[in-house]
């Protein structure tokens, strides 16, 4: 086998491998993400539940760079302190640590197994949580069969003359060795994907420990730079977040790289194989930076967020002047351009809507005033957005346009009225129950306040698939929007009977927020039927309902 067919052959395994990872993170995000996202916002304020945290979730998505933005997100708007989300990313670094251990395994037994029973679960599902389900399945899968194949790729390069010169080089110049790791984890944008090569070339004997270790440290270095960059975008405090881990791995990795020139210490005490070495180098190196990171956590978040803080910048235009120049006012005479102008402005609309959901949540947990004030600002916004595209929908021209337009016509015209409407709930009547809890410093059971949060997990999750199809108008989308709207159906006499249940037996705390647990799972579900409803005009156009009746999708 030529050199460029084996190289070919162990790109082709990496690629594998980096989808699989994708493919299991964005499972795991579209199934649990709103769930874990209400639970995690208790969890992190407490320091040592933050590091349990992230570790739990970094293996939950096979991704600390993932957990490293979630978190960011979560101190940019206030709900935790930048000290327990630098911590909670320092344990989710840990946490695909432990990623590495298990995939460095023989796991090639559970290939077949993981494969044909996701792919099972996923073609025979209906709902999109098994659905996605089958997909993480699948996904564990292709990631041990691309372990596989990098190992039986590489294993021509025993026998080559070039690679045993470029390892005897890195050998020899640890320093370059460690910018080449972190550089090409960086274009990985996986630690987990280029440790496990090394870990799967050194298995092959083509990589030796000491080596390994080396660029074991550049890919910690490389992951924290892959977060700060995704992160660059976000607000100062957020950026803390990614950029105080980079800060703690970064230098931890160089002292660490010091100190193994320097001393050059024995790496028997990690394993008796290279790579249980390489794999246990990456687990003690995350564990000492968790060990470091408790009691320095807080001096290098507040050290960042001030260097932000001075470093200011100048102001980015406002979303909505943004979006505004999306309505052309010189399209309104060919409808289709003028259509698919409405829909730019659509999407930034739905975007504003998804930022109301999330926050009115969180402020029932922290009713913090300036949030509550800026949400309200958020509906002001939303009602300037539905009135211009209503107004730019008038004049559109109705010269030569297609019955298909005109149709399109109304259903973004129907859409951005029930935009507008979940904003005014949210505004008018969820911001009000906010008010009043905090008024009398009222405090929902730990069971009301999980129902509730399951409950919202699930209009949000609802509100992405209906803004998937006023955008897209796929039917299957369509399909099983309704289909959760009867599934939040059941969920909320549950919640709901439950809530009753508490009250009979006498509990405090339920019987004081009794009025606002109730009004606001009316008002979840108003908001619910509401985004649902945006399905039926598909629905209607593909011939899967006929009245109010759901047929069979073919």
């Amino acid at each position: 086998m030529t050199g460029s067919l084996v190289l070919l052959h162990l790109a082709g395994a990496v690629a594998l491998l980096l989808w699989a990872t994708h493919m299991v993170r964005t499972s795991v995000e579209d199934a649990w993400g709103d769930t874990l996202r209400m639970r995690l916002r208790h969890t992190l304020k407490n320091p040592v539940l933050a590091v349990a945290a992230g570790g739990a979730l970094a293996v939950a998505f096979q991704s600390a760079t993932a957990v490293s933005l979630l978190v960011a997100s979560f101190a940019g708007s206030g709900i935790v302190s930048g000290t327990a989300g630098l911590l909670a990313v320092l344990g989710a670094d840990l946490g695909s640590a432990f990623v590495v251990k298990l995939l460095s395994h023989d796991l090639s037994a559970l290939v077949p197994v993981a494969v044909l029973t996701g792919t099972v679960i996923f073609l025979s599902a209906e709902r999109g949580a098994w659905r996605n389900f089958g997909s993480i399945l699948v996904g564990i899968g292709l990631m041990i069969l691309s372990l596989r194949l990098i190992g039986e790729a590489s294993e021509p390069l025993r026998e080559s003359r070039i690679l045993p010169v470029i390892i005897n080089y890195l050998s020899g110049d640890p320093i370059t060795a460690f910018l080449i790791a972190a550089v090409t984890t960086w274009l990985f944008h996986s630690s987990v994907a280029f440790i496990l090569l090394i870990a799967a070339l050194a298995a092959r004997g083509l990589v030796p420990a000491e080596l390994g270790v080396v660029m074991v440290l550049g890919a910690n270095l490389g992951g924290g730079l892959v977060a700060a960059g995704l992160a660059r975008a976000m607000p100062p405090a957020s950026r803390a977040v990614p950029f105080g881990n980079l800060a703690l791995r970064g230098a931890g990795a160089v002292l660490a790289l010091i100190g193994l020139i320097v001393v050059s210490p024995p790496l028997d005490a990690l394993g008796q194989t290279a790579t249980l070495r390489i794999v246990h180098a990456h687990i003690v190196f995350n564990a000492a930076l968790v060990v470091l990171g408790l009691p320095l956590a807080g001096v290098v978040s507040r050290a960042i967020e001030k260097l932000f803080a001075s470093a200011g910048g100048k102001p980015r235009p406002a979303l909505e002047d943004r979006e505004a120049s999306a309505l052309d006012p010189d399209a309104l005479g060919s409808p289709s351009r003028a259509l698919a102008n409405v829909s730019r402005a659509v999407v930034g609309m739905c975007e504003t809507v998804e930022v109301m959901l999330k926050t009115i949540m969180e402020l029932y947990e922290d009713a913090d005033p300036a949030r509550m004030e800026a949400l309200a600002a958020l509906d002001d916004r939303v009602d300037r957005k539905h009135a211009a595209i209503k107004l730019y929908l008038a004049k559109i021209s109705t010269k030569g346009m297609s019955d298909d337009e005109a149709r399109r016509t109304q259903e973004l015209l129907d859409g951005c009225v029930k935009l507008e409407q979940v904003g005014d709930i949210v505004v008018r009547n969820m911001l009000v129950h906010v008010r009043k809890k905090l008024d009398r410093h009222l405090t929902f059971t730990p069971e009301g306040w999980r129902e509730l949060s399951d409950l919202h997990a699930m209009v949000l999750a609802n509100a992405r698939l209906a803004f998937n199809v006023l955008i897209s108008r796929d039917p299957e989308t369509a399909f099983q929007l309704v289909q959760e709207k009867d599934r939040l159906r059941e969920l909320e006499r549950q919640t709901s009977q439950r809530h009753f249940e508490r009250l009979r037996e006498g509990t405090a705390k339920s019987i004081e927020t009794s009025a606002v647990h109730l009004d606001t799972i009316r008002d979840l579900k108003q908001i619910n039927s509401l985004l649902a409803s945006i399905a039926y005009p598909v629905l209607e156009e593909h011939g899967l309902i006929a009245r109010t009746r759901l047929r069979a999708a073919e």
